[in-house]
């Protein structure tokens, strides 16, 4: 017997010389399971004269096929050249059997269990076959909200155990119809084994309730929602993987009532729209933009706010852009119909607690907040937010992997095929957590931040369902340095029960580790730069750090720069509060004395000498909860408060940064010398042997330009661009300086920082035309919801080496 393998798309025949019947073992690895691969590999096989059969089982799809060699060589051709939508080939395994044909056609067989290996795919957008079935009304699921087939649908929010089959999903209770039996049972129906297959006799049911539990007379749910959206109510709808609070997005009273009760004071609410046309009338999306708007994964992606038209102000105050969505399930595409602007389509909760997804549970939280609710009786297995997305330098940027996007496994690169089963822990904001093993990760949709109760339980009962999902059994526990994150307590906890060894990973190495492994860089690869820009993470030296230079491979780092340390006055009211950054970013560059004799006309020198200065001043001076950070997001909030952004206190995590960002002067940043762009200082003589970042010449330069009246548009331009030059700078001086077996050439670059479009386009721009070969993030987020898998490739890789 022989092997072949080769990655998909790729096939050589296996016994070219062989005339007469042959027969080979099939294996095909990837996402296969639940998108109708075995019913395409069934018709290829009839197209092509093979005979044999097709079965899932726990490492993919096994076919067993005989026919001359050419026949099956032309069969294999045809499986990678016709793979389903939704399905991903990894692997092609060939091996040839000795035994003759038992079969004279092509079968499909029941599917096999065991040790599970292959994917779940994530849920999918409505396809154009089922859109155009729901709006026929000649068609017997005309108008019925829970249409799907073998290329669309729940996936991920309804499947409860592997095999991926009815039984094992939220399906389960409803018994097919003859009809959808005859769909279900037949290979040349696209509904072959789709396992959420229904209709409006046997399948779920929507209806419409008060908020006082009473049912709404009528006869199409969808149509009276929609009526009394276009009247300014308030609609929890549930969703596909939690419910959703609607309103519309036109109506400046029902979006401000929206947003006091939901207690969501500022952040920017999603919107949906019916189509790209209505899309358009609020934003221009670009060729890529529109792509990922209709892409399977169904995201929201952010779109420059610069249409004909305007949404009502209270739905993204201050930040320029929208996040738009397609209906992503029949239901949303019933409801949006007849609703030709657009509506927000936010998530079903209160503050940041997670969404319901239960229909007692809604009506006890969202009672208060909604006018009206649009229910059903189909159970969701676990919550999954909808992705959010936005295309930077032509391509599509994973900012929350959620729906859409979890839980398709990343193929791992070369040197993870032998490296122990890992389970990374992730961090404490935009938490996810991570499988690894089998040359693969499986992220998890996003989860949230973990200081909320509720969410923190939701994450405890997540990690337990995946496990028992996929089957994982860890043999390391991979998580976070920072002893209060409370991922890393419930990862001590599992290594403990396990009696498995705990692997702590520094939160800096995680990002850019992640980016590595989602850029292919093998496992033994040279170590290579990376920057490392965010909030803050706990360093190995107990402070903490946030805008890091590192020479970096998954088994360790060597820090190599930084950004200057400046004390966090109140320690974490810092975080909520820019003007203390503002204060101690100030005092840290000039004495209140020379700052108050220079600066003494600015608006910042009036607003803080209000403050209790002296108080700040002790606390800083004797390290009274101030600690140091090397946070380029704390900077971030320095210069925002400095110019009047977000002064006195955020109300959601990054939203001076994003604010300042939204102000940038386009024309400023396009156009202006480099020469115009503030100033930072690269300093190689630090005691601990570091190079730094002293951003004091840049605030000289800032103050110096406000003083002569220069507009805060322009301002925020020069210092976005002057901190992507002194990054630039950097790089290359640490470039220079490298010795040895070295990847001196190459440059990851990870962190919430790098979501500022402005920033990471500046940065990567420049290191690209510097002749630097530059990593980035597309797959997973370049903010904490990439930590995990980065945690599991380090802790894989040690693993290997014995832990």
């Amino acid at each position: 017997m022989s092997t072949h393998t080769q990655p998909a798309g790729q096939s050589s025949p296996p016994h070219p010389m062989v005339h007469g019947p042959v027969g080979e073992e099939i294996r095909v690895r990837g996402l296969v399971q639940g998108v109708g691969f075995r019913p395409t590999v069934w018709r290829l096989a009839h197209a092509c004269g093979v005979v044999g059969d097709v079965r899932n089982d726990s490492d993919g799809v096994l076919i067993h096929a005989w026919g001359d060699a050419w026949t099956l060589q032309r069969f294999i051709e045809s499986l990678s050249a016709e793979c389903p939508p939704l399905a991903r080939i990894d692997a092609i395994e060939r091996h040839q059997l000795s035994e003759a044909a038992d079969a004279s056609d092509f079968r499909i067989v029941a599917s096999e269990t065991g040790h599970v290996q292959t994917g779940v795919t994530p849920d999918a957008v409505i396809c154009a076959d089922c859109a155009a079935e729901i709006a026929d009304p000649a068609n017997r699921r005309y108008r019925y909200p829970f249409t799907n087939c073998t290329h669309c649908g729940p996936r991920l929010s309804i499947v409860q155990a592997i095999p991926y089959d009815r039984a094992n999903t939220t399906m389960a209770d409803f018994d097919l119809c003859d009809a959808c039996r005859a769909e279900y049972e037949n290979p040349a129906d696209r509904r072959f084994h789709a396992q959420p297959v229904a209709c409006a006799v046997c399948g779920p049911r929507v209806w419409l309730e008060t908020r006082h539990g009473a049912r709404a007379d009528g006869d199409d749910p969808c149509r009276a929602a929609s009526l009394l959206l276009r009247h300014g109510s308030i609609v929890a709808i549930k969703g596909l993987g939690g419910f959703q609070l609607a309103c519309d997005a036109c109506d400046e009273a029902a979006v401000a009532r929206l947003r006091q009760l939901k207690r969501r004071e500022r952040k920017p609410f999603a919107l949906m729209a019916r189509d790209l046309q209505a899309v358009r009338r609020y934003c221009k999306p670009d060729e890529a933009e529109l792509a990922l708007l209709q892409s399977a994964a169904g995201p929201i992606v952010i779109l420059r706010a610069d249409g004909a038209e305007c949404i009502a102000s209270g739905v993204a105050p201050g930040v320029g852009t929208l996040g738009f969505m397609l209906p992503s399930t029949p239901l949303h595409r019933l409801l949006m119909e007849s609703i030709d602007t657009a509506l927000v389509v936010t998530s079903g909760n209160t503050s940041d607690e997670p969404p319901c997804i239960d229909n007692a549970d809604a009506r006890a939280r969202l009672g208060r907040i909604a006018d009206v609710f649009l229910m059903h009786d189909r159970d969701i297995a676990r919550r999954v937010d909808d992705s959010v997305a936005r295309v930077v330098q032509g391509e599509p940027r994973v900012l929350r992997r959620a729906r859409g996007y979890a839980p398709a496994p990343l193929r791992l690169p070369a040197g993870f095929a032998e490296t122990p089963a890992v389970l990374a822990m992730g961090g404490e904001l935009k938490n996810t957590f991570c499988l690894a093993g089998n040359a693969q990760a499986i992220v998890s949709h996003h989860l949230g931040d973990l200081e909320d109760a509720l969410t923190y339980a939701d994450y405890r009962r997540s990690v337990a369902q995946y496990l028992r999902l996929f089957e994982h059994e860890p043999q390391a526990v991979a998580l976070d340095f920072h002893p209060e994150y409370l991922s890393r307590k419930i990862g001590y906890d599992l290594a403990q029960t396990w009696q498995v060894p705990v692997v702590e990973v520094q939160h800096h190495h995680a990002h850019l580790a992640a980016c590595m492994a989602e850029n292919g860089v093998a496992l033994d690869a040279l170590p290579m730069l990376g920057v490392a820009l965010d909030g803050l993470g706990y360093g190995d030296d107990g402070t903490l750090w946030g805008g890091e230079f590192m020479l970096a491979d998954y088994r360790g780092f060597t820090r190599l720069g930084r950004f200057k340390p400046v004390a966090m006055p109140g320690g974490a009211r810092a975080i909520d509060e820019p003007w203390r950054n503002a204060y101690a970013h100030l005092m840290a560059a000039f004495d209140w004395r020379g700052f108050t004799r220079q600066y003494a006309g600015l608006d910042v020198q009036r607003f803080l000498s209000s403050r209790p200065r002296d108080t700040l001043d002790t606390m800083i001076a004797q390290r009274v909860n101030s600690p140091l950070s090397s946070s380029v997001g704390r900077l971030f909030d320095a210069v925002a408060a400095t110019l009047g952004v977000c002064r006195e206190r955020v109300l959601y995590e990054g939203q001076a940064a994003i604010e300042l960002e939204a102000l940038v002067d386009q024309h400023a940043l396009r156009n202006d010398s480099d020469a115009h762009a503030y100033p930072f200082e690269i300093i190689s003589t630090m005691p601990d042997g570091l190079r730094c970042i002293e951003p004091q010449p840049m605030w000289e330069t800032l103050l110096d330009d406000l003083l002569r009246g220069t507009s805060v548009p322009v301002v925020a331009a020069r210092f976005h661009k002057g901190l992507a030059i002194a990054i630039v700078r950097m790089v290359e001086c640490l470039a220079d300086l490298l010795t040895g077996p070295v990847d001196a050439r190459s440059v990851a670059l990870s962190g919430g920082v790098f979501q500022n479009r402005i920033l990471f386009e500046q940065v990567a721009g420049r290191l690209g035309a510097a002749g630097f070969r530059v990593l980035t993030h597309r797959q997973v987020p370049a903010n904490d919801g990439g930590l995990s898998l980065g945690q599991a490739v380090v802790a894989a890789a040690q693993g290997r080496d014995g832990f």
